[in-house]
């Protein structure tokens, strides 16, 4: 059983998102809070696989929320949502390393597919929202800047698929390798960069023109 907590402060909002999720087996809505600051709380008192944070919320909003989750639970799945295609929410929330951003209005396909995506290690965005903060990861540098030379042609690969938002099955069928050498060249491609996640080694890619 796939645990989830779910942090959105409008009662009707998180009670239709509960039975979205929840429309799919496997997967139980097994914490909820209407704040980041009572999520926080929640993941001190039990274990989630995934927590997903609305990006607006009292007390404490959900982009802090993940900054902290992110520090103090590493492991730890988030995906944020929100009602706000505002690049800049987008933008603080990858550097966080969050594992996808969603929007309310979406239908309950692509909400089962990016906690599914986020799961397996993906980055899930929607794509109208990638369209607009590709171009603005891009324009923060000045010039397109070289990939780190010591990069082998198959941490290339893979790290172009890391930024196309593909997780390590599909990464796996795409380049004939098995799953455990896309997990170990990862390891080996976030050591050479010096990154934290799978989220900082897609930005990496977009920046540097791999995708």
């Amino acid at each position: 059983m796939i645990r989830v907590l779910l942090a959105e402060d409008q009662i009707m909002v998180r009670q239709g998102l509960k039975v979205m999720i929840e429309s799919e087996p496997g997967i139980k809505i097994t914490g909820e809070a209407d704040d980041g600051k009572s999520a926080i709380k929640l993941c001190e008192q039990q274990a989630f696989d995934l927590v997903i944070l609305d990006i607006r919320m009292p007390v404490m909003d959900g982009i802090e929320a993940a900054r902290i989750m992110r520090e103090r639970w590493p492991s730890l799945k988030i995906l944020m949502l929100t009602t706000f295609d505002d690049d800049q929410y987008v933008m603080d929330s990858l550097k966080i390393g969050v594992n996808g951003y969603m929007l309310k209005n979406g239908d309950t396909e692509s909400l089962i597919r990016s906690i599914k995506s986020a799961l397996s290690g993906g980055l899930s965005i929607e794509d109208h929202v990638a369209a607009k903060v590709m171009p603005a990861l891009l324009n923060q540098q000045s010039s397109p800047q070289k990939a780190d030379e010591s990069l082998t042609p198959r941490e290339r690969s893979i790290l172009k698929c890391i930024g196309e938002g593909l997780n390590n099955q599909e990464i796996s069928t795409r380049l004939g390798l098995s799953v455990g050498t896309v997990k170990n060249n990862t390891s080996h491609i976030l050591d050479k960069l010096d990154l934290r996640d799978r989220t900082q080694l897609a930005i990496y890619a977009i920046r540097h023109h791999l995708v």
